[in-house]
């Protein structure tokens, strides 16, 4: 089958135009995603039935209004003096890392910490997470750079987040009762 396109209006009624593409690689989940020329890619399964696909449209439309709006609050420029902040507060100076950025892949997981090879020093945080509480995200954020400093969850690493953020066990609290709410299942 070939893609199908459509338009759909963001919150400020400016068209966004949309390729529905069926990707034989998707069992059964729905992705979506910003292209660099601002239209949106949405993949479904094969054999995702064409009659969902206005429904889908609906609920993606719905999702990209909110996406749009908590978007626009943080940024990655703003993760950036986050972690620039919690760095020189927490850690003393300590921790280096090359970037820092908002993704949209990241599914069980609600951040990532590259250490060596080309992409050595990159810290991802999922987007999915952009509405929660800042010291829960600056949580995330120390655990991440705390990856720069031990490379595995070791109890030289708990003890040095704990004393680097000394909120986290009340953001591990908070991140389990999302999870356990939403029925998300994340990997450590």
């Amino acid at each position: 089958m070939n893609d199908l396109y459509y338009t759909l209006k963001d919150k400020d009624g400016k068209l966004v135009h949309v390729t529905l593409h069926r990707d034989g690689r998707l069992k059964k989940t729905v992705r979506w995603g910003w292209q660099p020329d601002g239209s949106l890619l949405i993949r479904v399964p094969k054999r995702y039935p064409k009659r969902k696909f206005l429904s889908l449209l609906v609920d993606i439309q719905n999702q990209l209004l909110k996406t749009k709006r908590r978007s626009t609050r943080r940024t990655d420029a703003d993760l950036q003096k986050r972690a620039e902040v919690l760095n020189k507060k927490n850690f003393n100076g300590q921790v280096s890392w090359e970037a820092i950025r908002w993704v949209s892949n990241m599914n069980s997981r609600l951040g990532s910490c590259t250490r060596g090879g080309p992409t050595d020093g990159h810290i991802r945080i999922s987007d999915k997470i952009k509405s929660w509480p800042t010291w829960v995200i600056d949580y995330i954020i120390a655990h991440e750079m705390t990856h720069r400093l031990h490379s595995n969850h070791s109890k030289e690493f708990w003890k040095a987040l704990r004393t680097a953020y000394p909120l986290t066990d009340k953001a591990e609290g908070f991140i389990e009762g999302i999870t356990h709410a939403k029925s998300w299942h994340l990997d450590e």
